[in-house]
């Protein structure tokens, strides 16, 4: 029997951004945009304060853009103040290229595993998804889904105990499935 876990976003990741002001380097999303009309011209920004001294900083959304080639809702949700749009910009690669920040999510995530109770069965199928991409190590998921170490785990996997068809080693942000032997 296959067991579902899903690694589920608990709030807006820290954007990791040098602060001008005080040298900081972490920022918090509070989903409030800025967006200021030139003519026919339209800019929207993303902002976000300082974790340690509170100052703005701007994340551009779009830049000189033709008011037209805006859709409505997505105007509607810019001047709404849409925390789930901030949400949705921040996963953006594009956006965070542009601006050339990168996402802390730690303390931003948990996971879910569905009360999985049949974890003591000799054989284990578990379904990892993921509602937001959140890059994490499978190591660190199974440790936490199954209430082992990550020394644990990685000797599961060292003696061939456990078993999946992406590298377990390295940070997954998609869906895999792993199988666990005891």
């Amino acid at each position: 029997m296959l067991n579902t876990w899903v690694v589920m976003p608990t709030c807006l990741p820290l954007v990791l951004r040098r602060c001008h002001a005080c040298a900081s380097d972490r920022f918090r999303a509070n989903g409030k945009f800025r967006v200021n009309a030139h003519h026919k011209l339209i800019d929207a920004w993303l902002l976000v304060l300082c974790a340690s001294c509170g100052d703005t900083a701007k994340l551009t959304v779009f830049e000189r853009a033709q008011v037209r080639s805006v859709r409505p809702e997505l105007l509607d949700r810019l001047h709404a103040n849409d925390p789930s749009l901030a949400a949705e910009l921040l996963q953006d690669p594009l956006l965070r290229r542009r601006n050339r920040v990168a996402l802390d999510w730690d303390g931003a995530w948990r996971l879910d595993t569905g009360g999985s109770d049949r974890l003591d069965r000799e054989t284990v199928d578990v379904s990892v998804r993921f509602a937001a991409r959140i890059p994490l190590r499978p190591v660190r998921l199974i440790a936490e889904g199954c209430g082992l170490s990550r020394a644990e785990v990685e000797r599961l996997i060292t003696d061939g105990k456990l078993v999946s068809a992406v590298r377990l080693t390295g940070k997954v942000s998609d869906g895999f499935t792993f199988t666990l032997k005891r």
